[in-house]
């Protein structure tokens, strides 16, 4: 947030010799300072310089109608208030075009004189150092004032800007309020916040609806033979007939790109619109299988142990063959990545394959554990400091996690623990890719890929107030959910002949012991696997004990195996009980899962009914 006075002298001084008295400025404009004098832009510019023509306007907010069916009913509600106090009111698509503005009509009289005006572009590259395009320009609400802007036009004005994101994270624009310097509103930073808050509010909504609606309207195609899928307006697969969903287990939640390559084509494309608001939300995609070749069509695409390079066990699950596939995705690109799943699944194992698999792979990877540091050492351990920064310093200073990081990858797991102190701080680590050590004052550019991951939903913690939205958006760019042991029971005599080879022991395990193996639910996943076959190791190392004898020992399997045999024989009385209408409902709520991650509080939501009720249908419907 940006409110600090600037003083007229601080800007003269600056534009004519480029020196700045940095304890006069705030950080956020200092910085854009700079970058308007990098990229030359003429601080005496009195007025706007680009201004689109109608046509070219109508085009522009043509591309950003929905924004803007959503932005203008709140900005017309707060229309009264905002003419009273002397203000005007904007709203800016990503590219920093003003859409519409609506405010006191002495105002926009004052504001046409610098072309401050609908069609005009208002970026810190056209203007200098404004609320709108600094807003754009750093992701963060900001108020600007007088002569804290860069540029002569805007120096006899206060302006205040809040940026918009959707659910992916997605810049859909800027609101702004302006007004003269003279009428200044202590609280006009907040009320721009507010408003930027309740749209973005109202967007998710939208979003949520429009997915619903979609699935409402695809329940005829559920059960067709026919390969048919339905997509959102971000292309990304929200329902499939069955034909698809046997042919591709985790099509829900692709991009429709990415499920072409399984050996589809489309045939016919049909646009559908919402029953209420008439708008599209979506299409409808019928496919067709081309001649492709076997290892095409294939479910789960092979990955060649030359080509591919992965530290643990592969195993032969379709579950993990997805996660292998998303690595091998992802890897060449530069995106952030979110690693989900629970404790002892491998998490860190992903993540070092994705840097092994990437072009920074003769670079560092550097792990911090954000669960395991204490909240006084977190912000010395990630950014380092400089010498004599603080009582006990070493002597030369210390590099920080992301220093070091440097031309590599830095992978932050249990990113959830992360105190909300330094979220913030971590924040504009990622944004700007720089980082100043403690005590120093010297930035240091940093070339780093950022892979996170944890066992908690973040998205929870986000709607809790527990961790930043907009942090969350930096970080949620390519989830990859890693599925748990239970969930990949097949993978298991694969990794215990892997843990067996790695340990040089010379075992047979009988058909016994990994039938008992199987039966076991392994809340610990992976990591309780291989501590268990370590104490059996030990326990059946002097041959007195029978290595299935002491399995059953430590894991009670026949316990385990009389409620799995319970549990199928419930799913298969509820099958032949269900109404047409209930298998419908728990399909659905079986693709929702599919597309939350498991997440049952997201597949309620996507459902639009309460998460109780998703419960209790769980249990019905024993899922």
């Amino acid at each position: 947030m940006i409110g600090t006075a600037c003083y007229l002298n601080t800007w003269k001084r600056f534009v004519s010799e480029g020196v700045l008295d940095e304890a006069r400025l705030n950080k956020r404009i200092m910085e854009s300072w700079y970058r308007c004098k990098n990229n030359e832009v003429n601080p005496h510019l009195h007025k706007g310089p680009h201004i689109l023509s109608e046509d070219l306007l109508a085009a522009q907010r043509e591309k950003n109608s929905l924004f803007l069916e959503i932005a203008l009913p709140y900005l017309d509600k707060m229309k009264g208030m905002i003419e009273e106090l002397g203000m005007m009111a904007l709203v800016v698509d990503p590219d920093g075009y003003v859409l519409s503005l609506t405010g006191n009509q002495d105002v926009l009289r004052e504001a046409r004189k610098i072309n401050f005006t609908n069609g005009v572009l208002w970026t810190e590259g056209e203007v200098g150092t404004n609320a709108i395009g600094t807003a754009l320009q750093i992701g963060e609400a900001v108020m600007i004032s007088g002569t804290e802007h860069y540029s002569i036009a805007s120096h006899g004005w206060s302006c205040s800007a809040a940026p918009i994101h959707d659910d992916n994270g997605k810049l859909l624009g800027v609101i702004d309020v302006s007004c003269p310097l003279s009428r200044t509103h202590p609280f006009m930073l907040g009320i721009v916040s507010s408003i930027a808050h309740t749209i973005e509010h109202e967007v998710s909504v939208r979003a949520r609806q429009n997915e619903l609606e979609l699935v409402h309207k695809s329940m005829d195609l559920i059960e067709t033979s026919k390969p048919i899928i339905i997509c959102n307006e971000q292309k990304t697969v929200v329902a499939a007939s069955k034909s698809i969903r046997s042919k591709i287990h985790k099509c829900i939640g692709m991009k429709a790109s990415e499920l072409l390559e399984y050996g589809f084509a489309i045939q016919t494309e049909i646009p559908l619109y919402s029953d209420l608001r008439k708008n599209r939300i979506g299409t409808s995609l019928l496919l067709s299988e081309e001649a492709a070749s076997s290892a095409r069509k294939r479910c789960v695409p092979s990955l060649s142990p030359q080509s591919f390079r992965f530290e643990g066990e592969m195993g032969s699950s379709d579950a993990f063959q997805y996660v292998l596939h998303d690595i091998k995705r992802v890897a060449p690109t530069d995106a952030s990545v979110y690693i989900l799943g629970e404790t002892g699944t491998g998490k860190e194992l992903v993540a070092k394959a994705i840097h092994e698999n990437s072009s920074r792979k003769d670079g560092p990877f550097i792990t911090i554990n954000c669960g395991a540091i204490p909240k006084e050492l977190m912000e010395s351990e990630l950014f380092g400091y400089v010498e004599g920064a603080f009582t006990g310093a070493k002597r030369k200073g210390y590099k920080g996690k992301f220093e070091q990081a440097n031309n590599g990858t830095i992978f932050l797991d249990e990113i959830g623990e992360i105190p909300s102190s330094m979220q913030v701080a971590l924040l504009r680590v990622l944004q700007e890719r720089k980082v100043v050590p403690i005590g120093g004052i010297k930035e240091i550019p940093l070339n780093i890929r950022i892979i996170t991951a944890t066992h908690r939903d973040l998205s929870q913690l986000v709607q809790e107030g527990i961790f930043r939205q907009d942090l969350y958006y930096r970080l949620h760019v390519y989830p990859i959910h890693v599925p748990s042991l239970r969930e990949r029971k097949e993978d298991i005599p694969h990794l215990v002949r892997y843990f067996c080879q790695k340990n040089d022991w010379n075992i047979e395990w009988s058909h016994e012991f990994f039938g008992g193996l199987m039966e076991y639910n392994w809340p610990g996943n992976i990591r309780e696997l291989f501590n268990v076959l370590e104490r059996v190791y030990i326990m059946a190392s002097d041959r007195t004990e029978d290595p299935t004898l002491a399995l059953v020992h430590l894991l009670g399997t026949q316990t385990k195996s009389t409620s799995a045999s319970n549990l199928e024989q419930g799913r298969a009385s509820t099958e032949t009980s269900l109404t047409f209408r209930e298998k419908i409902q728990r399909d659905l709520m079986v693709d929702a899962l599919q597309k939350a991650k498991g997440n049952v509080s997201l597949a309620a939501k996507l459902l639009d009914v309460p998460r109780s009720t998703f419960y209790k249908r769980m249990q019905r419907f024993h899922l």
